[in-house]
């Protein structure tokens, strides 16, 4: 109402109100907003912009900014509907900050005893597998490592082994980020693939690399009706034959849920940052393709 008043009687006084009440808004609005969520937060904030643009178009009967503004506002509207159904989230309860819904408690606790594995040894089942799906997450792009994950994917295909990228909807900051980070360290397109493309085939896999991700590959969201995840689609990592999960730690992920795949009897957790651990698989595999140097005295 402020803002028509101003439109019709501008005044300084009324635009310092409108300007002290959006401030306050945009603040509230935003405020219970956390973890995974903020991406569409980010996504709708930038649709406001788009509307606040087309808005400004008819104000000034400009229709460049009309058009613009429009494809801004609803290409951002449309890629936080996106989000929301990736992650099983109602789009209202999420731009509401969980409004109308019960907050669900964290579970991240840990769920019995997992296993460690190696560089090494990860060298050893990578060099005898057939098949190997790398699914990124944001800890790949925390520690910049998609360019040892490039140069690991080229070797074992140089060696005959099947590689291929899961990418889910929503891994990353916004989604097509982990697209975008492969695309820079120049990983073929053919082989980097949606989750909808490729989950049928993690039952056929050797061994999937888990680089940074948590929830997007968290059993619970189909295991557990009541988890806080429950229904989410993910990426069925857990029927490779083997899983390694690359980690700095066993905390939780942005949902706040301990995810039962760490505890796995396939599964087997590489701790440390994902860059170092790559580069250091990636000289173990070069190790093992070493020729044994002879002995000293050795018959001929």
């Amino acid at each position: 109402m402020l803002t028509a008043v101003f439109v019709a009687r501008p005044d300084m006084g009324l635009l310092i109100a409108v300007t002290v009440i959006a401030l306050a808004l945009g603040a509230h609005l935003v405020a219970s907003i956390g973890g995974g969520d903020m991406p569409v937060v980010v996504s709708m904030l930038n649709s406001y912009s788009g509307w606040a643009a087309a808005a400004s178009g008819f104000l000034l009967a400009n229709n460049l900014l009309i058009v613009t503004g429009a494809l801004v506002g609803s290409s951002g509207a449309y890629l936080s509907y996106i989000m929301c159904k990736a992650m099983n989230r109602s789009f209202i309860s999420v731009i509401a900050g969980g409004f109308g819904t019960p907050a669900a408690a964290s579970d991240d606790g840990e769920q019995g005893e997992h296993r460690e594995i190696s560089a090494e040894e990860t060298a050893e089942l990578l060099r005898d597998a057939t098949s190997v799906i790398i699914t990124p997450g944001y800890g790949m792009a925390v520690a910049q490592a998609q360019y040892p994950v490039a140069e690991l994917a080229r070797k074992l295909r140089e060696r005959g082994v099947e590689v291929r990228f899961g990418i889910h909807p929503v891994a990353g900051r916004l989604p097509g980020h982990m697209n975008v980070l492969l695309a820079e360290a120049n990983v073929p397109y053919d082989i980097v693939l949606e989750m909808d493309e490729i989950n049928d085939d993690f039952a056929a896999t050797s061994v999937v690399l888990v680089i940074g991700a948590n929830d997007t590959v968290n059993p619970a969201a189909t295991d557990n009706p009541a988890s806080p995840i429950a229904g989410m689609p993910v990426l069925h990592v857990w029927e490779a034959a083997d899983v390694v999960v690359f980690k700095r730690s066993m905390a939780a992920g942005y949902a706040g849920v301990q995810n039962p795949l760490f505890f796995r009897d396939n599964s087997q957790m590489l701790f440390g940052d994902a860059k170092q651990r790559v580069e250091d698989i990636l000289r173990a595999l070069d190790s093992l393709d070493a020729p044994i140097p002879e002995m000293a005295g050795s018959s001929r």
